[in-house]
C-alpha cells in the first residue's frame, strides 16, 4: 500500500499551517483545504517541519521520504503539537497512512504521542473496523494514564471529537478496555457517561464489566443496566452472572438463575454448567453434581475434557475412586479423550486413599497411551509417598524429574524437607534446601518453617537461628510456626534467658500478635522455676487486652505445684472460669500429680470427682497419676485393677504408665510381676522404652538377682535394643559392689563398643568401688584404661587409688601415683 501514495492537493496552497484549535475541532468530512481556506493566510516558511515533511511526502514518496535522511535529522526535534498536525491532516487524505505513520513515530522513535493523536488514530482504526488495533492503542494510552484518568478523558473525547463518524465506537471501546485491565470504576465512570450522551454500549463491555465484579454485589447493579438497555444478553453474560453467584457462595441462587434462564430460550451453556458442578464437587456434593452432569446431555450438551475432570475430581476427592474411574471409561464412549489433567486427578485420588499401587497402574495407563508425566504428576507421586513415609521413594522420583530435565516446584521440595526432618535427616533436608536455591527456586516462609522446626527438634537452635535470620534478611515474615518452634527449642534447652532476649526481638518487630508465642516462654518460665517472670508475662498480656487461654493457666498452674504453692494453684482454677474458659483434664491432671507428690490421696480423689462432674474425660496421663498414688500407698492390686480399667474405658496405657507401676513391683521385690507387666507391654503392641529396661535391671541388681540381670541386658545387647548407657553402668556398679571385677570389665568393654561416652564419673565409679573391696590390681587396671583414653584423672581418683594402695602395702604404685600426681599437678610436692 506504500508505494500507492498520492499527491496532496492541499500541498497546493501556500498557506500550509493551521491553529490547534482548528485541529481538535475539525470534523472527518470536512476537507484539509478547506480548513485551510478559513484560516487566515500566513506566509509560508520552509523552516517548518510540518510543511517540510508533508511537502516530502507529496514528492518522494510516503516509504522514500521517511526512510530519507531530512526526515531522520528532524524526527527527533518534533513535538506532539507538530505531530498532531502532521497525523490530523493524513487521517483526511489517506487514514491508512495516519495509523503508519502513528506506529513509525511509536515504534521507531518512541515517540510519547499525545491524547490528541490517538483518539484521532482510534477514530479511524474504529471506522474500519480494525477492532483488534483499536483495543491496543487505547490499551497503551489508558496503563499510561493510570486509574482515576477516565474524567479527563471522557471530557477530551466529548468536547474534542463529539461529532465525528464513529464516536460511538471509541467510546465503547474505552469502556471496554478500562474493565479489561481491571480499573472497573473508571469503566463504570465512561458508561455512566455515555448513558447521559445517549450512547449504547455493547454486550461485550457490559460481560466484561460484569466479569469483573462478578463477586461483588455491583454485578448485579451492571446486569439490570443490561436488561434496562435492551441489548441482547448471550450465553456468557449468564455464565458470568452464575459464576459470580457462585464465588459469592450463592449456590441455590445460582441454581435458581440457571432454571429462569431456561424460559429466556438460551439455555443453559456447557460453561455454566460446569460452573455449578465445579462448586458442588467443592462442597463435598459429588452426587448432587452428577445430576447437573446428566442436564447437559438432556440439553443436547456435549460434556467436554473440563466437564468431565471436574466431575471425576469431585469424586475422587469424595473417595468414589470406582466411580472416577467409571466416568473416565465414559468419557472415551462419548468421543472424549482423557488428557494429562485427567489421570493427575485419578492419581491424586489413589494418593489421597493411600493407595500408591493404584496410583501407579494409573501412571502406566498414562504412558500406555503415550503421554508423559508433567511436574504436577511427579508432585502428586511425592506427596502420596512421602505421605506413607517412603521418602526413599520420593527422593527416587525426584533424581527422575531431575534426569527428565522437568524441575521440582516449590511444594515438592517442601514435601520432601518435611518427609526429611521427620525421620531425623535434618543434614539430608538442608542438602536438598540449597539445591532449591541453586535451582533459582526461592524457599517461602513455609519452606524455612519446616527446616526450622526440623533442627529444633534435633537440638539445634543455633542453625535453626542461623536459618531464621537469613529468612528475615530476604524479607520473609517468620510465621507463628518457626517462630514458635525456636522459642520452644530453648525453653526446652534451659536456654531461658536466650529464649526471652529472642522473644522481645519478635514482639519488637510486631511479630508475637497472638498468644501463642507468650504461652511458650510462660510456660518456659514456669518449667524452669522462675514462677515471677511468668507471672510478670501475663500481667502485660493483660495490659495489652491479649486473652489468654487455658493453655496459659495451665503453665501457672504447673508454676505453682512445683513450687509447691497448691493453694494458689488451686485459686488459678476458679480464674479460669472468670475469663470464660473452661479447665481441661491437663490442668486436673496437672493439680493430681502435684497433690499426688505431696502424699494428699484426698485432695487428689476429689480432683477427679470434680472431673467426672464437669463432663470433663480424664486421659490416660491422668489414671497414670492415680495408680502413681496408689503405689506410693504400696496398693498395688487396686493399682492393677485401674491397669485394667484403662482399657475397658477405652484409653490405651502408655509406656509412662506401665513403667510406674513396673518400679513399683521392683521396689516392692515383686520381679516376677514387673516381668509379666513388660510382656503385656509387647501383646499390646507397646514398645518398652529405655526407662522400663533401666528399671527392670536396677530391680535385679538392687536385690542381688545379678545372674538375671547379666542374661537381661546381654539379650537386650545382642538384639541391638536401644539402651541407654544407665542401664550399663547400674550392672557395672553392682558387679562393682559385689567384687565381680571381670563382670565389671565385661561390661564396661561393651558399653564402649556401643560408642557410648564414658565420662570421668564412669571411671571414679568403678575405680572407687572396686578399691573398696580392696581390688587394687582390677582398680589399677581401669585407672590405666582411663589414661589410654586420653581422659586424665582427678584429684579425688588419685586419692582413692593413692589411699588404696598405701592400704594394701604396694608401694610400688604408690611412688609411681605419687610421682604422677606432681607430674601432672595435681599434688604440690614438699
Amino acid at each position: 500500500m506504500l508505494h500507492k501514495w498520492k499527491p496532496f492537493s492541499f500541498l497546493e496552497k501556500p498557506q500550509i499551517c493551521c491553529r490547534l484549535s482548528s485541529l481538535t475541532f475539525s470534523k472527518p468530512s470536512v476537507s484539509v483545504a478547506r480548513l485551510l481556506e478559513e484560516e487566515p493566510p500566513l506566509s509560508r516558511s520552509h523552516n517548518d517541519p510540518v510543511f517540510e515533511i508533508l511537502s516530502g511526502l507529496k514528492k518522494l514518496g510516503f516509504r522514500r521520504f521517511l526512510s530519507g535522511d531530512y526526515f531522520r535529522s528532524v524526527v527527533f526535534s518534533l513535538d506532539q503539537l507538530q505531530v498532531n498536525k502532521i497525523i490530523n491532516f493524513l487521517r483526511v487524505e489517506s487514514p491508512d497512512f495516519a495509523v503508519v505513520f502513528f506506529d513509525l513515530m511509536r515504534n521507531e522513535y518512541r515517540f510519547q504521542h499525545s491524547r490528541f493523536s490517538r483518539f484521532v488514530v482510534a477514530h479511524v482504526l474504529a471506522g474500519q473496523r480494525r477492532l483488534e488495533e483499536l483495543r491496543f492503542v487505547l490499551e497503551q494510552m489508558l496503563k499510561e494514564e493510570g486509574s482515576g484518568s477516565a474524567p479527563s478523558l471522557c471530557e477530551h473525547l466529548l468536547y474534542g471529537f463529539r461529532d465525528w463518524d464513529n464516536n460511538s465506537l471509541v467510546w465503547d471501546m474505552l469502556a471496554f478496555v478500562y474493565s479489561r485491565i481491571e480499573m472497573v470504576h473508571d469503566a463504570l465512570y465512561v458508561l455512566a457517561k455515555m448513558k447521559d450522551l445517549k450512547l449504547h454500549a455493547s454486550i461485550l463491555t457490559y460481560n466484561s464489566l460484569l466479569y469483573n465484579l462478578r463477586h461483588t454485589g455491583l454485578m448485579w447493579d451492571v446486569y439490570n443496566e443490561i436488561k434496562v438497555s435492551g441489548i441482547t444478553q448471550s450465553k456468557q453474560t449468564n455464565s458470568i452472572v452464575i459464576d459470580g453467584l457462585c464465588r459469592q457462595s450463592k449456590l441455590q441462587d445460582a441454581v435458581s438463575f440457571l432454571r429462569e434462564t431456561e424460559a429466556t430460550g438460551l439455555g443453559p451453556s456447557i460453561v455454566s454448567l460446569n460452573t455449578i458442578i465445579s462448586r458442588y464437587c467443592k462442597l463435598g456434593f459429588a452426587g448432587v453434581a452428577k445430576s447437573f452432569f446428566c442436564m447437559m446431555l438432556k440439553y443436547g450438551l456435549l460434556p467436554d475434557s473440563y466437564s468431565y475432570n471436574i466431575l471425576i475430581h469431585g469424586l475422587c476427592i469424595a473417595g468414589s475412586i470406582e466411580e472416577a474411574l467409571e466416568f473416565t471409561s465414559d468419557m472415551k464412549k462419548h468421543g472424549v479423550e482423557p488428557d494429562i489433567v485427567t489421570y493427575n486427578i485419578l492419581t491424586k485420588g489413589f494418593r489421597l486413599l493411600g493407595q500408591m499401587d493404584g496410583a501407579w497402574i494409573v501412571i502406566q495407563r498414562m504412558l500406555d497411551r503415550g503421554l508423559n508425566p508433567d511436574v504436577v504428576t511427579f508432585t502428586i507421586l511425592i506427596c502420596g509417598h512421602c505421605q506413607n513415609g517412603n521418602v526413599k521413594e520420593g527422593l527416587k522420583l525426584r533424581e527422575e524429574m531431575l534426569s527428565r530435565g522437568l524441575q521440582l516446584s516449590v511444594l515438592s521440595y517442601s514435601v520432601l524437607l518435611s518427609s526429611l526432618c521427620k525421620v531425623g535427616q535434618v543434614q539430608e533436608a538442608l542438602v536438598l534446601f540449597y539445591e532449591m536455591e541453586e535451582q533459582g527456586l526461592e524457599p517461602d516462609h513455609v519452606t524455612y518453617s519446616i527446616l526450622i522446626h526440623g533442627l529444633c527438634k534435633q537440638g539445634e537452635v543455633q542453625s535453626a537461628l542461623l536459618l531464621y535470620k537469613e529468612m528475615c534478611s530476604k524479607s520473609i515474615p517468620p510465621s507463628s510456626l518457626s517462630s514458635g518452634a525456636i522459642l520452644l527449642s530453648l525453653c526446652e534447652n534451659g536456654m531461658i534467658p536466650e529464649a526471652r532476649v529472642y522473644f522481645d526481638s519478635l514482639i519488637m518487630n510486631d511479630w508475637a500478635h497472638d498468644i501463642v508465642l507468650y504461652n511458650i516462654m510462660i510456660d518456659g518460665y514456669a518449667r524452669h522455676g522462675n514462677l515471677e517472670e511468668a507471672l510478670e508475662l501475663y500481667k502485660i498480656i493483660t495490659e495489652k487486652g491479649i486473652t489468654p487461654t487455658t493453655v496459659t493457666f495451665n503453665s501457672l498452674i504447673y508454676g505453682f505445684c512445683k513450687s509447691r504453692n497448691l493453694a494458689e494453684a488451686r485459686r488459678l482454677l476458679e480464674t479460669i472460669r472468670l475469663h470464660g474458659l473452661e479447665p481441661t483434664a491437663v490442668t486436673y491432671t496437672t493439680l493430681m500429680n502435684a497433690y499426688c507428690e505431696d502424699g494428699n490421696m484426698r485432695c487428689m480423689l476429689e480432683m477427679l470427682r470434680e472431673m467426672h462432674a464437669k463432663g470433663i474425660r480424664p486421659t490416660h496421663v491422668t489414671y497414670t497419676v492415680i495408680i502413681k498414688g496408689l503405689c506410693k500407698q504400696q496398693k498395688l492390686q487396686e493399682a492393677i485393677r485401674l491397669l485394667e480399667d484403662m482399657r475397658y474405658m477405652g484409653l490405651n496405657p502408655d509406656q509412662v504408665t506401665y513403667n510406674t507401676i513396673i518400679q513399683c513391683f521392683c521396689k516392692a521385690r515383686n520381679i516376677k510381676m514387673a516381668f509379666k507387666l513388660l510382656n503385656e507391654m509387647w501383646m499390646n503392641s507397646l514398645e518398652p522404652t529405655p526407662a522400663t529396661y533401666n528399671i527392670l535391671i536396677n530391680g535385679l541388681c538392687v536385690h542381688g538377682n545379678l545372674k538375671d540381670a547379666n542374661k537381661l541386658l546381654i539379650s537386650l545387647h545382642e538384639q541391638n535394643i536401644k539402651l541407654t548407657r544407665v542401664a550399663y553402668t547400674q550392672i557395672i556398679k553392682a558387679h562393682c559392689v559385689k567384687g565381680n571385677a571381670y563382670s565389671a570389665f565385661m561390661f564396661f568393654c561393651l558399653m564402649m563398643e556401643k560408642g557410648f561416652e564414658i565420662s570421668i564419673e564412669d571411671y571414679s565409679a568403678v575405680i572407687n568401688r572396686l578399691c573398696k573391696r580392696c581390688l587394687i590390681t582390677e582398680a589399677q587396671h581401669f585407672f590405666c584404661i582411663m589414661l589410654s583414653r586420653g581422659i586424665s584423672p582427678d584429684q579425688e581418683i588419685c586419692d582413692v587409688l593413692f589411699n588404696a594402695c598405701q592400704q594394701c602395702g604396694d608401694l610400688s604404685f604408690v611412688y609411681e601415683m605419687l610421682a604422677w600426681t606432681i607430674k601432672s599437678g595435681l599434688l604440690t610436692q614438699k
